[in-house]
C-alpha cells in the first residue's frame, strides 16, 4: 500500500493508538510493522484472530503479558559463544516463563469458549522448565548470583566474610585506642579500591604506618590502610578475585544451555508478539466499540452507522453509505464545511484498518472490502518549491491515480476539477469520472460542480448523494444523504442573514430557468425525504408501543390463566374435603346397620350397601383443570409403580410399565396404553416418604397397586376384624377379583373361627377354606368370590 495513501487518511493515527494497548516491546514493535494485506484470506485469518482474542478479553480479561521482555540481541550473542550477563540471564528465564502463562491463559479460554487459532499459535510455545529453574536457582530476581550457584562460590563467599569480620575486628579495636583517636579525622572504617582503610588527619602521616589509598579534597584527610591489615586485605582481594571466576563460569554454563535453545525462544518471540499485537487489536475493538466486518473481494461496500475512529465519540455523526452493489460511484455535491471529507476519509481509513485485521467501528451487519489498492486525492497539496498550483498538484495526483488503479481499486477524490474555471474543470471533472467508470473502480468522489449532479442523475452505475444542511439554523448536519443531490443554499442563507431582497430577487435572475428547476426539484426530494423519515420513525415507535402491548397482554393473559387455575383448585380442595367428611359419617351409619344387624338377626342385602356407596362415589364432583405448560421445559420423569392422572380420561391409576413415549395405565380393572405427555405425575413411588407405623390392619398389594389380594388381621379383635373383611371383600368383589387371601395367624382359633363364619354368610363369597401348604396353613383364610 502506498505510504503516502496511509498518511493522506491517517493510518498512522490508528497504529499510534492501537501500539499504547500493547504490552510487550516486542508487541509493539509488530504494530508499527503493521500494513493492510490485499490478501482477502490473509484479512480474513487476522480478523478471526482479533474475533477469537476480542472474546477471551471479554471471557478472561486480558492475557498475562507482564515478565515478557525483548531478548533477541541477548539470544544472537549467546549463539556466538558471547558469555550473558545474570540481567539477561534473568530477562531470557521471565521471558520463558512469562509465554508459559500466556499459553495456559489462553488453553484456559479454549476450556470455556472454543478459539482454535488462538490456540494453534499457542500451542507452538516452546516450554524450558530445566533451563528456567537453573537460572533461577543461580540468579535472583535483582540480577544477583546466589551462594548456591556452585560450591566453590558458596566457599569463597564465606571466606569473604569471614575475612572482612577479622579485618572489621582488627580496625575497631584500633579506632577505639586513645593513641590512635587522636590522629583520626572520624571514628569510622571505609573503603578505598575494595580495601579496608580509616581516615587519617594529615598531620599524623608520618607517625601512622601504612598504605595510603586515598585522601580527601581538602587534603586534610587521609584514607590509610594500617600495616597490621595489609596482609589480611591482600587474602580478601584473592577471594573477591576467585568469587568473580566462579560467577563468571556459572554464567558461561548458563550461557551455554540457553544457546542449545536459540531457535526456540527466537521463534517463541515471534509467537508473543503475533499474540500481543493480536490482543492489543482486541483492546482497541473494546475502546472503539467497533464490531467484526464481514470481509469480500467484489468491491461491495456497506457501512452501517460507521464512525470515524479518531473523532470524539460524542461529536461524530455516523456514516450510512452502500457502494459496490447498484451503483459503482458515488457523487457528493454541496457546500463547504458539511463533512464530504471526512466522510471520504472515514470510508478509506475503515477499509485499511479491516484489511490490517482490525474490527471497525459500526454496527453489525456492516460489509467492507479487501481492495488491491485504495487511491486518495484529498486536501490541498500545493507546493511552493515544486511552483505547482493547487489545480497542478491535484491533477498531478489524479494521474497518477488513474495510471496505476485497476478494476479491484478504491478511489477518493476530494473536490474534483476545483483550482480552475468552472466550465472547464466540471467538464474535466465528468471526464475523469467516465474513465474511472469505464475501468469499474469503486469511486466516491465531492464536488462543487451542479453539473455533476446531471451527470449522476442521467449514468447507470452512478448515484448523487449530498451531506444533509439544516436551513432553520444555517449549519450541516454532517449526514450523508446517497440518491439526494445537494443544493448550494446560497439564496436561502444569505436572506437568513440579512441580505436585501431586492438584491436576492437579482440573483435569483441571473440564474438560468433550467439550473432553477433543478434546485426546485432537488428541495421537493429533500422536503420527501423529510417526510418519509418522520413517517418511518413515527411508525417505528407505534411498532414498539405495539410489541409492549402484546407482550404486556401476553402477561396477563397468563396471570388471568393461573388465576383460574388456582380457584378451580381451591374449590376442587374444598369440594373433596366436604365430600369426605361425608364419606366418613356414612361409612360410619353403614358399619353401624351392621352392627344392629348383626345383634338383632335383621338381614340387610350386602349388594345394597355397595350400591349406596357407589351412588356416594358418584356423587363427588370432578373439576377438570387446564395442564399447565411447563415452564422450565423439562419432562417429568414418570417410572412403573408411580400413581399418575390420565388428562383424557380425568382418572387416576398406577403406571404398570413404559415402553418409550407409551405407558401401561392400571385403571381400576382395566389397563390401557397412554401416551407419555397425556400423563401428570401425582406420586412417585421412589420419592414417597415412609409413614409412620400404626397398629392398624396392613394391606398389602401385588405389583398392579390399584388391586389389593392381602388382608392381614393379626393383632385385631374380631370385630374391628369384621369391619375390615367387609371393605376388603367390597373392594375386591367391585375390581372383579376371583380370589383373596386373609391373614389371620394361628393363635387360639377365635379370629379364624369368626372371620370364616362371616365368610359363610357373605353374599360376595362363593366358598373359602385353609391356606394350603406354601399358602400359610390354618394361618390364612382363601376366599374365592362370586
Amino acid at each position: 500500500m502506498n505510504a503516502k495513501i496511509l498518511t493522506t487518511l491517517e493510518y498512522s493515527k490508528i497504529i499510534v493508538k492501537l501500539k499504547e494497548h500493547a504490552a510487550t516491546s516486542i508487541g509493539k514493535e509488530m504494530v508499527e510493522q503493521i500494513e493492510p494485506s490485499t490478501d482477502i484470506e490473509i484479512v480474513k485469518n487476522l480478523l478471526q484472530l482479533t474475533d477469537e482474542a476480542f472474546a477471551a478479553d471479554r471471557l478472561k480479561g486480558s492475557a498475562p503479558f507482564g515478565g515478557i521482555f525483548n531478548i533477541s540481541s541477548s539470544l544472537h550473542r549467546a549463539r556466538i559463544s558471547g558469555t550473558l550477563n545474570a540481567t539477561e540471564l534473568i530477562e531470557i528465564a521471565s521471558t520463558s516463563r512469562g509465554s508459559r502463562r500466556v499459553k495456559r491463559h489462553i488453553s484456559t479460554v479454549n476450556e470455556e469458549y472454543s478459539v482454535p487459532s488462538l490456540m494453534n499459535i499457542s500451542e507452538l510455545i516452546s516450554e524450558h522448565r530445566e533451563l528456567e529453574e537453573a537460572i533461577w536457582t543461580c540468579i535472583n530476581e535483582q540480577g544477583e548470583i546466589l551462594d548456591q550457584a556452585s560450591a566453590e562460590l558458596a566457599t569463597a563467599r564465606r571466606e569473604i566474610r569471614l575475612g572482612e569480620s577479622r579485618i572489621r575486628e582488627k580496625l575497631e579495636n584500633m579506632i577505639r585506642s586513645s593513641s590512635v583517636q587522636k590522629m583520626l579525622q572520624e571514628a569510622i572504617i571505609t573503603l578505598r579500591n575494595d580495601r579496608f582503610v580509616i581516615p587519617v588527619k594529615s598531620e599524623y602521616r608520618s607517625s601512622f604506618g601504612g598504605i595510603v589509598h586515598d585522601q580527601s579534597g581538602s587534603g586534610a584527610t587521609l584514607f590509610i590502610e594500617p600495616e597490621v591489615i595489609v596482609t589480611l586485605n591482600n587474602k580478601l582481594r584473592e577471594m573477591r578475585i576467585q568469587e568473580i571466576r566462579e560467577i563468571e563460569k556459572i554464567l558461561q554454563k548458563l550461557t551455554a544451555q540457553v544457546a542449545d535453545c536459540v531457535e526456540d525462544f527466537l521463534y517463541d518471540q515471534q509467537l508473543i508478539a503475533t499474540l500481543d499485537f493480536t490482543f492489543a487489536k482486541a483492546r482497541y475493538a473494546h475502546i472503539l466499540k467497533a464490531i467484526r466486518p464481514r470481509m469480500n473481494d467484489r468491491g461491495y461496500i456497506k457501512l452501517k452507522k460507521g464512525r470515524h475512529p479518531l473523532i470524539d465519540p460524542r461529536q461524530v455523526v455516523p456514516l450510512e453509505l452502500e457502494l459496490g452493489n447498484q451503483y459503482h460511484s458515488i457523487i457528493v455535491t454541496g457546500p463547504n464545511t458539511g463533512g464530504k471529507t471526512v466522510a471520504l476519509k472515514t470510508v478509506g481509513l475503515l477499509s485499511l484498518m479491516a484489511m490490517s485485521g482490525l474490527f471497525v467501528p459500526a454496527e453489525d451487519g456492516s460489509q467492507l472490502c479487501v481492495f488491491d489498492a485504495i487511491f486518495a486525492d484529498i486536501g490541498d497539496e500545493q507546493s511552493i518549491e515544486q511552483s505547482l498550483s493547487t489545480f497542478s498538484s491535484h491533477m498531478t495526483n489524479i494521474i497518477r491515480i488513474l495510471q496505476e488503479m485497476t478494476s479491484k481499486s478504491l478511489v477518493l477524490l476530494d473536490e474534483l476539477g476545483a483550482g480552475t474555471d468552472p466550465a472547464e474543470g466540471s467538464a474535466l471533472a465528468i471526464a475523469i469520472l467516465e474513465h474511472i467508470h469505464a475501468k469499474e473502480c469503486r469511486v466516491i468522489a465531492t464536488t462543487h460542480y451542479s453539473e455533476l449532479k446531471a451527470y449522476a442523475f442521467n449514468r447507470k452505475g452512478v448515484i448523487n448523494a449530498s451531506m444533509e444542511f439544516d436551513i432553520a439554523t444555517l449549519s450541516p448536519t454532517y449526514r450523508l444523504l446517497v440518491g439526494v443531490p445537494g443544493r448550494s443554499n446560497a439564496f436561502a442563507i444569505a436572506e437568513r442573514l440579512g441580505l436585501s431582497s431586492a438584491i436576492i430577487d437579482v440573483a435569483r435572475g441571473e440564474v438560468s430557468d433550467e439550473d432553477m428547476k433543478v434546485e426546485s426539484m432537488i428541495a421537493s426530494l429533500e422536503e420527501n425525504r423529510l417526510s418519509a423519515e418522520s413517517d418511518r420513525d413515527t411508525a417505528q415507535k407505534l411498532r414498539l408501543e405495539m410489541e409492549q402491548l402484546r407482550i404486556k397482554h401476553e402477561q396477563d393473559k397468563l396471570k388471568f390463566e393461573e388465576q383460574k387455575e388456582n380457584l378451580l383448585v381451591k374449590a376442587q380442595n374444598e369440594a373433596n374435603a366436604a365430600i369426605t367428611k361425608a364419606r366418613k359419617e356414612a361409612e360410619l351409619i353403614i358399619s353401624d346397620l351392621r352392627k344392629l344387624a348383626m345383634e338383632e338377626g335383621a338381614s340387610i342385602k350386602e349388594h345394597k350397601l355397595i350400591e349406596a356407596r357407589r351412588r356416594l362415589d358418584q356423587a363427588e364432583p370432578e373439576i377438570k383443570v387446564k395442564k399447565k405448560p411447563a415452564r422450565d421445559g423439562k419432562k417429568q420423569k414418570i417410572h412403573a409403580g408411580d400413581e399418575v392422572k390420565v388428562y383424557s380420561l380425568n382418572s387416576k391409576g398406577h403406571v404398570v410399565e413404559i415402553h418409550g413415549e407409551e405407558a401401561t395405565v392400571q385403571l381400576g380393572i382395566m389397563k390401557m396404553k397412554v401416551k407419555l405427555e397425556d400423563l401428570e405425575l401425582l406420586q412417585s413411588q421412589s420419592t414417597t416418604p415412609a409413614q409412620p407405623q400404626k397398629q392398624v390392619a396392613t394391606l398389602k398389594r401385588t405389583k398392579d397397586d390399584s388391586v389389593r389380594m392381602e388382608l392381614d388381621l393379626r393383632g385385631e379383635s374380631l370385630e374391628e376384624a369384621i369391619l375390615e373383611v367387609d371393605r376388603f371383600l367390597d373392594e375386591s368383589f367391585l375390581a372383579g377379583m376371583g380370589q383373596v387371601y386373609i391373614i389371620h395367624g394361628k393363635g387360639t382359633g377365635v379370629l379364624r373361627s369368626g372371620i370364616q363364619e362371616y365368610l359363610r354368610r357373605h353374599s360376595h363369597v362363593k366358598a373359602y377354606r385353609n391356606g394350603n401348604y406354601g399358602e400359610g396353613g390354618i394361618g390364612v383364610t382363601v376366599a374365592e368370590l362370586k
